[in-house]
Parts: C-alpha cells; structure tokens; sequence
C-alpha cells in the first residue's frame, strides 16, 4: 500500500510539473502569435521579396552555377533577423534574450549564410552553393507560416496545427 501511495504522489509532481511546463509554452505561443500580428506587414512584405521573379531567377542560377546564388543569403539572413525580433524573449539577469530556434534551423541557417563566393567554389559548387539554397529554403517556409498563421489565427490554439508547430 505504501508504495501506491508513493508512486500517486509522484506523478501527482510529474502532471503538475507537465502543466506548468505546458502553461509557460502556452503563454510563450501567444506572446509569438502577438509578435507576430504585430510584424505581419514586416512579414509580408519579406515574403513578396523572397517568391515571385528574385525567387525564379535566383534559384535558376544555382543549376546554371552563377554567383547570383549567393544572394539568397540576404534575404535569409533578414528573415532570420526579424525571427529574433518576433520570438518570445526571456528574461536573462537585467536583460532579455530570445529563445534559440529549433536546433536543426540553426544549424541549417549557419551552414547556409556566411558565404562569399570565390572562384574555387566552382570546383565544388553543390558543396558550397546547396546550402544556401536550402537555408533560403527553410527560411521561406517559416516566413510563409508566420504570414499563413498571422493571418489566420486569433489566438494561439492548445492543440497545434502543423504550421504553427513548426514554430
């Protein structure tokens, strides 16, 4: 009897602990989705930059092994930027700081920006230009969520819809 008693009690702690967890992220998503809302023409805006005739033309090249690739990275490297500004920040001491993006887009994003083109690159083009190229992409898709999501969404729902999970 003692230890029914002892393990009720325990995860009486692991449901509390799960629905304080739960909470926080809850409240994490809604402050994104206000984010969000609030830098939807910001969004937007981003999102016309990255499809259409640059989008066309940009991905083009990298099958025709131009250095016009490497523009990709500024785009992506200015959604990046306005994912720091509309993710939920944390307090850290006397000062805020964003929460890290999922690991696996960090990593891409690294591995994906930085890059000058130089004329050895040619030698070994899907090494160095891929990339960008799939850095861009991801990066593309979380702009087109956050723009799908912005619009769509009034509040930040308790069972995630697979676009906003990504986030």
């Amino acid at each position: 009897m003692k230890y029914k008693q002892e393990v009720i009690l325990s995860n009486k702690v692991d449901i509390d602990e799960m629905n304080g967890r739960l909470n926080l992220k809850h409240k994490k998503s809604k402050v994104l989705l206000d984010n969000i809302k609030d830098n939807l023409g910001d969004l937007k805006k981003l999102l016309e930059s990255m499809s259409g005739t640059y989008y066309e033309d940009t991905i083009y090249r990298f099958y025709h092994g131009s250095f016009k690739v490497y523009y990709l990275q500024d785009l992506t490297i200015e959604a990046y930027n306005l994912f720091i500004k509309i993710s939920p920040h944390v307090e850290v001491g006397d000062s805020y700081k964003y929460n890290p993006f999922c690991q696996y887009f960090e990593e891409i994003y690294r591995e994906g920006t930085g890059w000058e083109h130089k004329l050895h690159h040619n030698s070994k083009w899907t090494m160095v230009t891929r990339p960008i190229v799939e850095a861009f992409f991801h990066t593309k898709y979380f702009v087109e969520m956050a723009v799908k999501c912005g619009s769509e969404m009034d509040e930040s729902p308790m069972l995630l819809p697979s676009g906003w999970a990504s986030f």
